[in-house]
């Protein structure tokens, strides 16, 4: 089991290795925006990586273009929930109510 720790507000929820962010945020009841059901097509699910990004599955192509398409030049590491699987702890940022 990891853990995916959420700031701003420190909510922990716990994941098994190879699920998506956004799968166990919805397992736990945490809200999360997402509105194209995990087709990596919106980019509302979008968060910023503050520590662990090793224990996230590399970036894949699609998901790039569609942050790049939406964030323009990445500054910060970014990724979609939607396609973020996680193999370990995981510190991200998502600046909106969670629960």
């Amino acid at each position: 089991m990891a853990t995916i720790t959420i700031l701003p507000s420190g909510l922990q929820i716990e994941v098994e290795a190879g699920k998506t962010i956004l799968k166990a945020a919805v397992e736990n009841e945490v809200c999360w925006p997402h509105t194209c059901g995990g087709k990596e097509t919106c980019g509302s699910c979008a968060y910023i990586i503050v520590d662990g990004n090793e224990n996230l599955a590399p970036l894949g192509r699609f998901e790039q273009r569609q942050l790049v398409a939406l964030k323009g030049r990445q500054i910060q590491p970014m990724r979609l929930a939607c396609q973020s699987v996680v193999n370990g702890d995981v510190t991200i940022k998502k600046n909106i109510p969670l629960i």
